[in-house]
Formats: C-alpha cells, sequence, structure tokens
C-alpha cells in the first residue's frame, strides 16, 4: 500500500503521491495525458535510481467512473486518502462542465475542504471551473481551454482569466488549457521536481516537445526551439516573441539580447538550434502571423506590420514559401472568427 493511505512512514526517500480526480463524463485524456507524463517519469527516475511518483485515481465513490469517450476508470474513494501525504493533486476537465457544475457540489465541497493540504493543485483544461467553484482560484490568474475563458470569467469574477496562457502558476495553485496543455504542464511540474535532463528524457519517450511556456502564446516555432537538448537560448526566444514586430530587429540585435559577439552569436546558434538566426526571426514572425490571422480580425496588411514583415506582398511571400498558401486563404480555413 503506497503512502498516499494511511500507514506508518520511514524517514527513507519515497516516491511523490499524485493523486487524480475522477467524475462521470470527465476527459479521458484530460486524466491519462498528465498521467502518462508522470509514470514515463517514473520509470525515468528507477532507471537512475531515484524515487518517482506513486499514481492514483479517486472519485467520491470509488469504483468504475465513465469518462465522456465512454471508457471508465477504475478508482479508490477519496476518504481512503490520506491527505497529509499528498503531493499533486490532478482535477481533469470535461467537455460539459458549464453545464453540469452544479452536479458537482459533492467534489467542490471535498475541494475546498481537502486540497489546500496538497503541496499543488492542478487543473487540466475545464478542470479550473471545479478549482474555481471550490474558491481557489480566487485573486488569480489562471488558464482553461481557450472556448471557455468568457465563460470562466463571467461566473468568476474573482480569478483573471488568460486566454492565451498555455498554463499558470500561481503559488501553490497550477492550471492549464485545453485537453493536450496538461501535457505541457505536467512535463513543466515534472521539470521542477526533476530537472531538465529527466524532463528531457520523458519528452522523447512521448514525442512531445520538452515545454511550452506557460505565459506564451502557442508559438510552435517556440516549441520547436525548445526541444534542443541546451536550454542556452530560451530566455531569448521568449524575448524574440515580445518583440517581432519591430523593425529594428536584427540578428545583430540577437547577439546583443544574447551577450555574444555577432560571429559567436551565429555559429552557436545554428549549431544549437539548426537554423541561422535570420531564418529564426523569419519562422518566429510566420507562426505570430498564423496566430492572429485564426484568432483576430486585423485584416492582411496590419497583421504583416504587427510581426514585422512591413506589409503585405512580404507576408504572402513568406506563407507562400512556408506554408504554399497565401495568408487569406490561411485565414479562410482556420480562423475562430467567422
Amino acid at each position: 500500500m503506497s503512502s498516499v493511505y494511511r500507514q506508518s512512514r520511514t524517514a527513507a526517500p519515497a516516491p511523490r503521491d499524485v493523486v487524480f480526480i475522477a467524475y462521470p463524463r470527465m476527459s479521458l485524456l484530460d486524466l491519462s495525458g498528465a498521467q502518462t507524463v508522470f509514470w514515463a517519469a517514473s520509470r525515468a527516475l528507477a532507471e537512475r535510481g531515484q524515487p518517482g511518483y506513486h499514481l492514483h485515481t479517486a472519485s467520491l465513490e470509488g469504483g468504475l467512473v465513465s469518462t465522456v469517450e465512454g471508457l471508465a476508470v477504475d478508482t479508490c474513494t477519496l476518504r481512503e486518502l490520506d491527505i497529509t501525504a499528498l503531493d499533486t493533486l490532478v482535477v481533469p476537465g470535461a467537455p460539459d462542465i458549464c453545464q453540469t457544475l452544479d452536479e458537482h457540489a459533492g467534489l467542490t465541497t471535498w475541494l475546498q475542504r481537502q486540497a489546500p493540504a496538497a503541496r499543488r493543485v492542478v487543473s487540466v483544461c475545464s478542470g479550473a471551473f471545479l478549482l474555481a467553484q471550490a474558491g481557489l482560484l480566487d485573486g488569480r490568474r489562471a488558464a482553461t481551454h481557450w472556448a471557455m475563458c468568457d465563460t470562466l470569467r463571467e461566473r468568476f469574477p474573482a480569478i483573471e482569466v488568460d486566454a492565451d496562457a498555455i498554463f499558470i502558476q500561481q503559488g501553490a495553485v497550477w492550471t492549464s488549457a485545453g485537453v493536450t496543455a496538461g501535457i505541457d504542464l505536467a512535463l513543466a511540474l515534472v521539470e521542477a521536481d526533476c530537472g531538465r535532463e529527466v524532463t528531457l528524457h520523458v519528452a522523447r519517450e512521448l514525442v512531445v516537445y520538452l515545454k511550452r511556456p506557460g505565459g506564451q502564446a502557442q508559438y510552435s516555432t517556440l516549441l520547436q526551439s525548445q526541444a534542443q537538448d541546451s536550454p542556452q537560448f530560451d530566455p531569448l526566444h521568449l524575448w524574440l516573441t515580445d518583440h517581432l514586430g519591430d523593425p529594428k530587429l536584427t540578428v545583430e540585435r540577437l547577439a546583443e539580447q544574447a551577450k555574444m559577439s555577432l560571429r559567436n552569436f551565429t555559429r552557436v546558434y545554428k549549431q544549437s538550434t539548426g537554423r541561422t538566426p535570420s531564418k529564426a526571426i523569419e519562422l518566429f514572425r510566420l507562426e505570430a502571423a498564423r496566430r492572429l490571422l485564426e484568432n483576430s480580425t486585423h485584416n492582411i496588411d496590419k497583421v504583416a506590420r504587427l510581426c514585422g514583415f512591413g506589409d503585405e506582398e512580404r507576408l504572402r511571400a513568406c506563407f507562400q514559401r512556408h506554408l504554399s498558401i497565401s495568408p487569406r486563404d490561411y485565414r479562410s480555413r482556420f480562423s475562430r472568427e467567422g
């Protein structure tokens, strides 16, 4: 029996206990995605002779709990848990949580009373609504699925909802955006516990990017840049996402920001990332333009200027070169605004 249940403990290092909350019609991937990250981390830690994680799935009544996808998850009961031994509590989301939140009054009452005893409390996707209902997000920034941000903001005005963040840490409370963002959040938790080397091992095994930064928009080029063995240029990439519209953004400026000579920066950057700094600027700008075309109503010329292309023609050439599609056609296929 693991340390999360009532028993005597020794002083020897023990695995961290992670409990996943289950309830009817939750999303299976919200649960299993994060759970698999911790499982893979335990395997990696075992290979290094280090304690990993004990994973538990619990519900109010125990037994089989049906997910929205139709599969059932076997659970223990929450009353069996020794909360004083709990390291991390993970609450998955559900597609219909906005309509069924009141049906989970028993669970939110348990969370309100017991969750603060855990070292960390985590929500995946719309699981943030359960934390919000329990009062655990009052006065905090929080993330949830992009389609539910307005509803979370309206129902719980004491929460500062961030519609762009992949995940957010506010003290001991972590929240994530939709579905697969729970994997990013779990990787961040593992990195906080075990370091980058173990987390990179897990990311490689699961064939996912090492880390999407919690407070940044979902720039896939940034994710690719972070999936390198060395974190040397992570801060530079984050800085770059904030300065893409600057017409004076040059490779020389990047070298200055990296505190390196131009020649050395160009050489080391290419070795570390597999691309030249000038190509990186172009790809980061391309990703920024894609996001604006998907999520804003700005006209094409304004998108070009905001992302540093200068004019629509240069933006169009970049889209054709990399995506074989025009910005206008891209918007017509992928925009969420119409």
